[in-house]
């Protein structure tokens, strides 16, 4: 069977028993540092991504999409415009709200919150509060009887639980004969949520009917949430909405509430991978050395094949094809290790944990008690493209070098 000249030697060079037994032990460890960047990129990258995942989903499950208000302060015919706005087929649901901050009190204890008015009957189409109930319903937010839905950390740090009052102080206040007092009332806990991230330190759910006469709104809400297919196209969707519907409304999405902790998600995940690519650098670095060395080791091979008619392309192909061959094996074994990981991550962590019956993640500590993982495909792919362009270059200068060897200087001692 026809092989290509260069091809056939590289091979056999790569394949032979060298007599430097050196050669051939940096041979592997350019072969097992390469696998062992790729995988370790693949594995880390996959966990960061699967933070990011569940950040996504807690946060920005809890908090809107985007946000629909008015320049009248509050608009009353809303119940029309959600169902004009769920026709939208990039909406998912839409609810209305009204929002304040507020300070909560309790035995001595002050704690600054931000209160969402909401309906219960619609909330469940715009957020994920349902499944994050650790005590009580959205349906125990019932108009008049003055419950609040509290977030894990917010309730502990006020020391309350289920059954427990709070005092809700707005920061305005009443005048009457008795003098200026702040407004305030009181509501009872109805329940507790946690989903694991700094929210559950400082949102609290009311009825936005209660909310209404606390801020004394006669009529209609202060604005309608939004739950989109793609958060990413949140403000363009937003603004399409919003021009469909009749009047002039003003439009707001989470890229200007929560759009820098993705931002810094985003650029720590960069700045990882690249600080973890210096592991294939350095694995790039050991294939010159090995071989440059194999170069050294094969000057009267090179020799004679010049004197046998091989071009000095010929001969940097056969090098080349050498360290291409230490750069691919290396790429798919750390491709494969890398991949098997990352889908597998989550419960070998749990299998480890039970087994040495530890837990590496506190849920009292961080927002998640199991590691996450979430292998993406595009960047399997660019962490493959850019090994292998490593490992190419990588064979440039010990190919170019045994290209430019002279056969009468490599074979005069021989």
């Amino acid at each position: 069977m026809f092989k290509p000249l260069p091809f056939f030697i590289g091979l056999r060079y790569t394949a032979a028993k060298r007599r430097n037994r050196f050669i051939s032990f940096t041979s592997l460890i350019s072969f097992l540092g390469l696998a062992l960047g790729v995988w370790v990129l693949i594995v880390v990258l996959s966990v960061m991504n699967g933070f990011d995942r569940e950040l996504k989903q807690r946060i920005l499950g809890m908090v809107p999409h985007a946000t629909i208000t008015t320049a009248q302060g509050t608009i009353e015919n809303w119940p029309e415009l959600i169902k004009q706005v769920e026709e939208s087929p990039e909406v998912i649901g839409a609810a209305p709200f009204i929002s304040t901050q507020a300070m909560l009190t309790q035995s001595g204890h002050v704690k600054g919150a931000y209160i969402q008015g909401i309906n219960p009957d619609y909330e469940s189409k715009v957020s994920i509060i349902d499944e994050h109930l650790d005590a009580g319903k959205l349906t125990d937010l019932v108009p008049g009887k003055f419950g609040i839905i509290l977030g894990d950390i917010l309730s502990r740090q006020l020391g309350v639980n289920v059954g427990d009052k709070v005092t809700l102080v707005l920061p305005e206040a009443s005048i009457n004969p008795a003098g200026v007092f702040p407004r305030l009332k009181r509501f009872n806990v109805v329940g507790i949520f946690r989903v694991g991230a700094e929210l559950d330190a400082s949102l609290a759910y009311i009825h936005y009917k209660d909310a209404a006469k606390l801020m004394r709104i006669n009529q209609g809400v202060l604005g309608i949430r939004l739950q989109l297919k793609d958060l990413f196209k949140s403000r363009e969707v937003a603004w399409q909405v919003a021009s469909n519907l009749p009047g002039r409304y003003y439009v707001r999405d989470w890229t200007r509430t929560h759009g820098s902790l993705f931002q810094a998600i985003q650029m720590e995940k960069t700045i990882v991978g690249l600080l973890l690519t210096l592991i294939i650098a350095v694995a790039s670095f050991n294939i010159v050395a090995t071989l440059v060395m194999v170069v050294n080791d094969k000057q009267s091979d090179i020799a004679i094949l010049r004197t046998l008619g091989a071009t000095t392309r010929t001969v940097m192909a056969i090098f080349m094809v050498q360290g291409a061959v230490i750069g691919v094996l290396g790429t798919l074994l750390g491709v494969i290790a890398g991949v098997v990981t990352a889908l597998n991550l989550p419960a070998w962590i749990k299998a480890i944990e039970h087994l040495l019956n530890i837990q590496f993640l506190d849920s009292n500590v961080y927002f998640i008690s199991y590691l996450p993982s979430q292998l993406q495909w595009q960047d399997v792919g660019l962490i493959a493209v850019a090994t292998l362009l490593l490992s190419f270059l990588a064979t440039v200068y010990p190919a170019f070098r045994a290209a430019n060897t002279q056969p009468a200087e490599a074979l005069r001692y021989e």
